[in-house]
């Protein structure tokens, strides 16, 4: 009995051993990959070729809202699973489509590496799998975007703006790389540029009065009226008489949204000049301050003509996204 015993204790050790062990192995994943954006879609070629593949297409390389011409939502690269290992395991973002013998979809994290999010897929047959594709699709995009922004709010971190006029004039912090620079600084306007290839990415930041903006009817045009007259005082175009507008024949797309914990609204469109050909995308966050009687609008634009601009945005709304109230 008393080696019986023993066995048991050592077996009983051995397993906890290993399963500590186990765990820790767990912890230790190397670090994701993948360019901004990026989607690995794992899935048999047939599969991808066919009905299943254009579902995918429809919802994750959707058109990016609020952009001067189509732009996809991620960049997708296929792999069939037969080649999906070494560093495409560690993709950022990963979504794995089979044909199984059983019904399922649903979104983990940090499988292979870290951070990460893969999304499965599985169906008895393409109906079922395209299917819970639509029925995934939407908690697999924000995952996707939320770890995007993350990360990329990381690397922001490695060297940053120190510059106080956010703090001085807002009360405010942005985690801001140190490529932008304050360009421009007034009593309720702030602007804050970095140059890019053919142009500029931009940030500005002015307060309303939080009682403005209270017509539901008149909701859009009223944020258009406020751009327009912001765009006319604070940011003058190249020639005389020339200024910022939203774009005259395309209302921006509205969302609700919220940034530091307080209830907001995101607005996505198109500026441009009035009187000189120049234009580009805009994204506005609305936020209501009710602990400083104040409406604090937070907008990023970009002029880069004849370039991509869907990561530029990208990385303008993870810089707001940053936002503390101080």
């Amino acid at each position: 009995m008393k080696y019986l015993g023993t066995l048991l204790l050592t077996g009983l050790l051995l397993a906890f051993v290993s399963c500590n062990d186990f765990s820790k192995q767990k912890k230790f994943l190397p670090p994701s990959t993948g360019s901004v954006n990026s989607l690995m879609v794992v899935m048999n070629t047939d599969l991808w070729q066919g009905p299943v593949g254009d579902t995918i297409r429809e919802r994750f390389a959707a058109n990016v809202v609020g952009l001067p011409w189509e732009e996809p939502l991620f960049s997708i690269t296929q792999l069939p699973p037969r080649v999906f290992r070494g560093t495409a395991l560690e993709s950022r973002s990963i979504l794995y489509v089979l044909r199984d013998t059983t019904s399922a979809a649903y979104v983990s994290k940090d499988v292979y590496a870290k951070p990460q999010r893969v999304t499965v897929v599985k169906g008895r047959n393409e109906q079922e799998l395209i299917s819970n594709i639509q029925r995934i699709s939407d908690e697999a995009i924000a995952a996707y975007k939320n770890v995007e922004i993350s990360e990329a709010q990381k690397r922001f971190a490695r060297s940053l703006n120190k510059e106080k006029a956010l703090e001085e004039r807002f009360g405010i912090k942005l985690t801001i790389p140190s490529v932008y620079r304050v360009g421009k600084e007034e009593d309720n306007f702030v602007w804050i540029d970095r140059p890019v290839q053919k142009g500029t990415m931009n940030i500005i930041v002015y307060e309303m009065p939080m009682n403005s903006l209270t017509n539901d009817s008149t909701f859009v045009k009223d944020i258009v009226k406020m751009r327009d007259s912001i765009g006319k005082k604070y940011i003058p175009g190249p020639n005389e008489g020339t200024y910022m507008i939203t774009e005259k024949y395309f209302a921006p797309y509205v969302f609700p949204a919220e940034i530091a914990g307080k209830k907001a609204v995101e607005v996505r469109g198109i500026w441009e000049i009035h009187g000189y050909p120049m234009a580009g995308p805009f994204l506005t966050y609305i936020i209501n301050d009710k602990e400083n009687d104040r409406r604090l609008v937070i907008e990023g634009f970009t002029f880069a003509p004849a370039t991509e601009k869907r990561d530029y945005m990208f990385e303008l709304e993870a810089i707001i996204r940053t936002l503390e109230i101080l």
